[in-house]
């Protein structure tokens, strides 16, 4: 009985030292199958990727084509001699449009941020911009806007005109008083391309829209892009500037009084027009009053010759004609008996007119619905309000906050 029992013991290890030897065998091929699948896969992979990055220069190569052929259509040999030696043009649209507190060019800040109250909304065309574009602006406090100076008086002339347009190399610097500097050493907005560069601070984002604080932007600028404001590399330290620009100062009021008329007459302003307003009341509207007066906003010509200045002038900034007219006409200057003029500034609607003796104090006289005053912005404070309060530390850090009565 052993000797039966030891063979089929001794088959049954055989069998299992086969069946160990054919799994093995089997997990081998197995193996060299499937590394011979992962290479003919990496090297399909590496064959669209090429193919992709072919195509992709073809459509550089292409397009560069066409720009040169639509560029050079319709000239003369000699023009296309000249056009293959010139810089080259590249189209662009505007991805969206501002809708500001600052409904003319008069009175809009020269520079960014230096009024923290003055607020914009950007409102993107869904048509170019989805809103997944927008995921994560919001994180940043502060972003650039670029846009173009769509209000410039030259623009007609150059985009219609080129040959006759030329470049003003000199322009003349409000704190210079009149001397002029390069333009390029400037931020004039006559410039060989009329485009513009702000940051802002980021208040909140809603869809396709981005409200905005600080800006210098007035009401209907086309906007061209957005990018995040980045303190590491945008913020250089020890940057240089030039003497004339550390005058303390230079443009700034000595004092603004607000009459007893003024405030009467915005109060009966601010029932018609606190619904389309981005301020939350007419006390917060006047705060943004008083940080636009506080720089003085005039032109050179107006500061030099208070007295005899026509609406033909514009200010040096290139922001704005100016607007001196009552009842809404911007075509007169409105000076009283003693020839002392009356300055008007537009804000959300409501003309504000204001004087400014020769020593740079300004009393606020007069508030007075504009025609256009019920404009045709769909966001206004309410709007906002909720999506600022979501944002860490809204109520310290927020310029939406109304100022404590």
């Amino acid at each position: 009985m052993a000797r039966p029992q030891a063979a089929v013991a001794a088959t049954l290890a055989a069998v299992a030292a086969a069946a160990a030897v054919l799994s093995s065998q089997l997990y081998r091929r197995r193996c060299r199958r499937l590394a011979s699948r992962v290479r003919e896969l990496e090297a399909s992979l590496a064959a669209a990727t090429e193919k992709a990055a072919a195509e992709r220069r073809g459509r550089v190569r292409a397009q560069q084509s066409l720009r040169k052929a639509l560029s050079e259509q319709e000239l003369s040999s000699d023009e296309k001699k000249k056009l293959s030696k010139s810089p080259k043009s590249f189209p662009m649209a505007s991805i969206g449009v501002v809708q500001s507190c600052f409904s003319t060019r008069n009175g809009t800040p020269r520079q960014p941020l230096v009024v923290p109250l003055a607020r914009a909304t950007v409102v993107l065309d869904p048509a170019r911009v989805p809103a997944e574009a927008l995921e994560g602006l919001a994180d940043y406090s502060h972003c650039w806007i670029l846009y173009v100076f769509h209000l410039n008086t030259d623009l007609d002339k150059m985009w219609n005109d080129p040959a006759r347009s030329k470049l003003k190399a000199k322009v003349r610097v409000p704190r210079l008083k009149g001397g002029k500097m390069g333009v390029l050493a400037t931020r004039s907005p006559h410039r060989p391309n009329p485009i513009g560069l702000s940051v802002a601070k980021v208040e909140a984002v809603d869809g396709h829209s981005i409200l905005l604080s600080g800006v210098d932007l007035v009401d209907g600028t086309p906007v061209l892009d957005i990018k995040p404001y980045l303190p590491y590399s945008d913020s250089v330290k020890g940057a240089a500037i030039p003497n004339w620009l550390e005058v303390d100062g230079a443009l700034a009021v000595e004092s603004i009084h607000f009459s007893e008329h003024f405030i009467s007459a915005l109060s009966d302003c601010w029932m018609h027009v606190q619904k389309q307003s981005l301020y939350a009341s007419a006390d917060e509207f006047q705060d943004l009053v008083k940080e636009v007066l506080s720089w003085d906003i005039r032109s050179l010509s107006q500061r030099i010759r208070p007295h005899e200045v026509t609406i033909k002038d514009v200010t040096d900034n290139g922001r704005s004609k100016i607007d001196n007219g009552c009842n809404n006409d911007e075509d007169r200057q409105s000076v009283d008996s003693s020839t002392s003029v009356v300055y008007h500034l537009h804000l959300e609607g409501i003309d504000v007119s204001y004087r400014i003796d020769q020593d740079s104090n300004i009393v606020v006289e007069n508030a007075a619905l504009l025609s256009s005053a019920v404009n045709q912005h769909q966001y206004n404070y309410l709007t906002w309000r909720e999506k600022v309060a979501i944002r860490p530390n809204p109520i310290a850090h927020s310029t939406l906050c109304p100022r404590p009565i």
